[in-house]
């Protein structure tokens, strides 16, 4: 049974980061304050927690997930919803007439940088004498500073990939009406606190980790993190400001190089322990159908491969559900419990509800908000022998997925292309979700039965970005030949197939696509693809649409700009 870490009542942590409409308020609006909290283990742990929960926006706009908001973005999806779905249309327009749209993600990069900040200044001057020995403590205070660079990254990044440059707030006495820095300075900073994590970070035996103690950031996970922050900004840098540039300038003047990150990247490619699941649709939940019902209610897992298919789970190498992840690096550790709309909002897996059928059970796939249909000439294009096509895509009126009795959707439609995704859907049998049958809970309301992880960083990934980063094909064809497809030579444009089929609906193909500059007219995109689709019932014709104008950065929060009185500029195109 997962046991999810950073769910948790840290009531003194969110204290003292309360967040309200004030402009980057981060005021103590209750009694404990950093002054009185930060001297025990249990206070730092508990910090730590605190960080690391600032994975969930704490707001109730999906459209502010990093990983709904991205996949709609890019061109393997399309808005779809109901014809009332604004947002979700807005979202793939390329407007923001709301203008708050993306409010909770950025509120959440600074609650993240500030429950960061306290740590790295008041955990060194911690003491920790009468607990532990010297080694121990030295230990345990480098592990807890480098998870907490790494978070302070990961939310930087998080927010910059879609913002561009950010007020750089470091230290508890930053003054909060800093202006937003430049996008060099923003990755500067970024790739600086994962040089720290992966300075502090010990090395680990990840099939070590324990089920109840998996989620946590590792070195290993600190030096993906670096390779994939170093390919966005030196892509975005060539490809969208046309300056081009290798190497990032870190704020004390020095400099992270391109063979400085394929060291980094090759250390983990070859000493981390992670690896490759042996069959690719192991990966996902739908592979877990049968044996927890006992009996075949998938057909096509039962029968696609030589042996039926066997989820290896999401809980690490030791998984109590499954036969063990060895593949899964980082991930959104989600849960199952009835914790009302406030906290169900941020601890479900709402990419799962949002991609699912629209307002429809059919067979063993549950039903959801039809939104992020797949873009049916992505589906065409992709090669009939690779495994992943049909581990990745759902067809509807099929018999082979259980789905032929799928005549529509019940209720209207827009953009519907009888196509979803299979990595994050709904899935059930007997009238409950997959996920109630795992935890042994029975919950009547489909919106807050999704615990499927969202997964941030996989191994596959570490290989595809070392094969780009060295220009060599050995790390792409080890996912191809998982994917039973035939050695190739590397080249970008063989990379950029590969990632699109290896990672495709898991939040990575838009960034992809902004860093190569594969957005106009005349690159290797289905931006530009006139294509039917099915609007309520009827055919309506329809493009995947991208304004050159945004520089694929997304609109700064209204309510931020106007707060700052002027300190922060909207984003060009906005």
């Amino acid at each position: 049974m997962k046991k999810l870490k950073y769910i948790v009542a840290v009531g003194a942590l969110l204290a003292m980061s309360g967040c309200d409409d004030s402009y980057l308020d981060m005021s103590n609006h209750y009694g404990q304050n950093v002054d009185t909290f930060y001297k025990t283990k249990a206070d730092f742990d508990a910090a730590l927690a605190g960080v690391y929960n600032t994975l969930y926006l704490s707001g109730g706009s999906a459209w502010a997930e990093e990983h709904i908001t991205s996949s709609i973005l890019s061109d393997e999806m399309l808005a779809g919803g109901g014809p009332n779905d604004r947002e979700a249309k807005y979202v793939d327009g390329f407007t923001d007439p709301l203008d708050n749209t993306y409010l909770d993600l950025w509120k959440e990069t600074y609650n993240g940088m500030f429950r960061a900040n306290n740590i790295i200044e008041k955990l060194p001057l911690a003491d920790f004498s009468t607990s532990m020995t010297a080694e121990e403590e030295e230990e345990y205070k480098n592990t807890i500073l480098g998870e907490t660079y790494f978070m302070r990254a990961f939310v930087l990044f998080r927010g910059a990939k879609f913002f561009g440059g950010m007020p750089l707030i470091t230290t508890t006495t930053t003054p909060l009406n800093s202006p937003r820095a430049s996008f060099s300075e923003t990755f500067g900073q970024i790739a600086a606190d994962l040089k720290q994590a992966i300075e502090l970070l010990p090395e680990i035996d990840p099939s070590s980790i324990a089920p109840t103690d998996y989620g946590h950031a590792n070195k290993w996970v600190a030096q993906a993190y670096l390779a994939r922050v170093y390919l966005f900004y030196t892509g975005y840098m060539t490809n969208i400001e046309n300056q081009a540039t290798d190497v990032m300038t870190l704020p004390d003047g020095g400099t992270i190089t391109k063979q400085n990150v394929i060291d980094e990247l090759t250390d983990c490619k070859n000493n981390s322990g992670y690896g490759l699941v042996s069959d690719f649709r192991n990966l996902w939940p739908y592979s877990y159908l049968n044996e927890s019902k006992g009996s075949v209610i998938y057909n096509w897992a039962d029968t696609v491969g030589t042996t039926p298919l066997s989820w290896a789970g999401q809980d690490g190498f030791n998984s109590t559900v499954g036969t063990g992840n060895n593949e899964v690096m980082f991930a959104l550790r989600y849960a199952f419990s009835d914790w009302g709309w406030a906290k169900a909002d941020r601890t479900h897996n709402r990419a799962a509800l949002f991609f699912s059928i629209r307002i429809k059970t059919v067979g063993v796939w549950g039903q959801g908000w039809g939104f992020g249909m797949v873009h049916p000439n992505m589906f065409a294009f992709w090669d009939n022998d690779d495994t992943r096509k049909l581990g990745s895509v759902l067809q509807m009126g099929t018999a082979f997925e259980g789905t032929e009795s799928y005549t529509g959707p019940s209720e209207p439609h827009d953009h519907n292309t009888w196509l979803y995704n299979k990595k994050y859907i709904g899935l059930q049998y007997d009238g409950e979700g997959l996920f109630e049958h795992i935890f042994g809970v029975t919950w009547p309301d489909y919106q807050r039965m999704n615990a499927q992880d969202f997964y941030y960083m996989r191994f596959a990934d570490v290989l595809l970005m070392h094969s780009e980063l060295t220009e060599t094909a050995d790390g792409m064809n080890a996912v191809r030949n998982r994917a039973g497809l035939d050695d190739i030579a590397y080249s970008l444009d063989a990379l950029k197939e590969e990632r699109l089929h290896e990672l495709a609906f898991e939040g990575l193909r838009w960034f992809d696509q902004v860093r190569w500059g594969d957005l106009t007219p005349g690159t290797d995109t289905f931006f530009d693809d006139v294509i039917t689709v099915e609007n309520s019932g009827g055919p309506a014709p329809y493009s995947v649409p991208y304004r050159t104008e945004t520089k694929g950065l997304l609109s700064i929060p209204e309510s931020e700009i106007q707060l700052s009185n002027g300190v922060y500029q909207q984003n060009e195109g906005w």
